[in-house]
C-alpha cells in the first residue's frame, strides 16, 4: 500500500509538471498566445556540419507496415537527406516557414516542433509562426489565415479535420506555399501538385505493437475494449485496424467486447468509465494515443480496476512513468516525433530545391515495454528520460 501511495504521488507531481508546461507560451514568433509547450521534452541541437538526416541510429532495415492515405507504399525517412551544398543553396533563398499544429499540449507535438525548428535553423529557414489548433477546426483555419499574412514559403501542419480545413489549405497551396503534412492530409488535395508529402510514423506497426503487448500481458485470453478516435484521421484508423487485426489473428481467445470513439482526449475518461461500468469483467483497454490513455488510467482507478491492462501509441511522460513503474500501462507503440519533424523539414527542403519526393514517407516506430522504456525515450526524443521516469524504472 505504501508503494502505491508513493507511486500515485509521483504520477500526480509529474502530471502537474506536464500541465504547467502546457500553460507556457512558445517563443515570440508564435502566431497566437494559445500555443503551448511541454517542459518534459527539451530542444536538442543538431550537428552543425555534415548531411542533415534523421537519427543515424534508427534502423533502415525495419519493415514499415503502414500505407499512405491513398494506399501508397511507404518510403522510409531514412532514404532522405540534405547535403552541405544543398543546405547552403537553401540558406541563400532566405526562406520562411510556419508550423500549424492540430494540438500543441503534449510531448509528441513538442518534440515535432523541436525537430522542425532545429532542422529549419540548420537550413537557415526562419520559423515565423507556431500555432495550436486546440483540436478545433475553426481555430486551425483562423491560424492558417494568420500564418498566410506572414508570407511563409513553407507550412508544416497536421490538419485537425481533413474535410473542414481543406479549403484553407487549398488557398495556401494556391498562393504557392509548400505544404508538408504530418500524419494526415486534407481532403481533395493532390500530392505533388497541392502538397509536397505526408510524413508519418509507422502507425500500423505501432498499433500492431500495442495489440501484441495487450495479448502478451493477458496471456492470450480475456475481454478487452478499444477506445478509438472518432474523426477521420487515416493514421489513427490504421492504429485501430492494426490492434484489432493483431488481437483477432494472433490472440483468438481475446474478445473485443466494446469499441467506443472519442473526438477529443478529454472524452476518454468518461468513455472508459462507461465501458468499465457496462463490462465489469473487462481485462484490458487499448486507447488511441497517450493522452486518452491517461483518461483510461483515471477511470480504472475510479472504478477499482487496479489490474486493468492498458496499451496505447505515443510515448508521453505520464504513460512512460506508468510503464517504468509497472503500473496499468504495460507498453505501447512509440513514434519518433523529433525525427519525424526533421524528416518533414528535409522534404520541405527538397521541394524548395525542385526535387521530387514520394507522396508518403514514414519513420519507423518502436515497441516499448518496461524492459526498454529508457532506451526508447532516448531514441524518441534524443535525450535521457526525465529523472522521475529513470527513478521509477529502478
Amino acid at each position: 500500500m505504501k508503494r502505491k501511495s508513493s507511486l500515485l504521488m509521483t504520477i500526480l507531481l509529474s502530471g502537474c509538471v506536464a500541465l504547467a508546461g502546457c500553460g507556457n507560451q512558445t517563443s515570440s514568433n508564435s502566431a497566437d498566445s494559445g500555443s503551448k509547450e511541454n517542459t518534459a521534452v527539451k530542444a536538442v541541437e543538431l550537428p552543425s556540419s555534415g548531411p542533415l538526416t534523421i537519427n543515424p541510429e534508427i534502423s533502415g532495415d525495419q519493415e514499415i507496415l503502414s500505407k499512405g492515405p491513398h494506399g501508397e507504399t511507404a518510403v522510409s525517412a531514412k532514404n532522405f537527406q540534405l547535403t552541405e551544398e544543398e543546405i547552403q543553396k537553401i540558406k541563400e533563398g532566405k526562406y520562411k516557414a510556419a508550423i500549424a499544429m492540430h494540438y500543441a499540449g503534449n510531448d509528441y507535438s513538442t518534440a515535432q516542433i523541436n525537430g522542425l525548428k532545429a532542422a529549419f535553423e540548420r537550413m537557415g529557414i526562419e520559423v515565423v509562426a507556431v500555432t495550436d489548433g486546440q483540436f478545433k477546426p475553426e481555430k486551425q483555419i483562423a491560424d492558417i489565415e494568420t500564418i498566410m499574412a506572414k508570407d511563409p514559403d513553407i507550412i508544416v501542419s497536421l490538419p485537425v479535420d481533413p474535410v473542414s480545413t481543406a479549403e484553407a489549405f487549398k488557398k495556401a497551396a494556391a498562393a504557392g506555399i509548400k505544404l508538408v503534412f504530418m500524419d494526415s492530409m486534407p481532403a481533395g488535395l493532390e500530392a505533388g501538385k497541392d502538397y509536397v508529402s505526408v510524413v508519418a510514423s509507422d502507425n500500423y506497426g505501432n498499433g500492431a505493437a500495442a495489440g501484441d503487448i495487450l495479448g502478451e500481458q493477458l496471456g492470450g485470453k480475456g475481454k478487452v475494449g478499444v477506445i478509438f478516435h472518432d474523426v477521420d484521421f487515416f493514421v489513427n484508423n490504421q492504429r485501430r485496424e492494426a490492434v484489432e487485426k493483431t488481437l483477432k489473428e494472433k490472440y483468438p481467445d481475446i474478445e473485443i467486447v466494446a469499441s467506443n470513439g472519442i473526438t477529443t482526449p478529454n472524452d476518454a475518461e468518461k468513455v472508459a468509465s462507461a465501458m468499465l461500468a457496462k463490462h465489469k469483467d473487462l481485462d484490458g483497454i487499448f486507447a488511441i494515443w497517450d493522452v486518452p490513455a491517461e483518461g483510461v488510467l483515471s477511470a480504472a482507478r475510479s472504478n477499482g480496476k487496479e489490474d486493468l491492462v492498458i496499451t496505447t501509441v505515443d510515448l508521453g511522460t505520464n504513460v512512460a512513468l506508468e510503464i517504468a513503474s509497472g503500473g496499468n500501462v504495460k507498453g505501447l507503440g512509440a513514434q519518433l516525433p523529433y525525427d519525424q519533424g526533421i524528416a518533414e523539414a528535409i522534404l520541405a527542403g527538397h521541394a524548395l530545391l525542385g526535387k521530387e519526393v514520394p507522396p508518403f514517407v514514414a519513420v519507423p516506430g518502436l515497441k516499448v515495454t518496461k524492459d526498454n522504456v529508457l532506451e526508447a525515450w532516448k531514441m524518441a526524443y534524443r535525450q535521457d528520460a526525465p529523472e522521475v521516469i529513470q527513478n521509477a524504472a529502478q
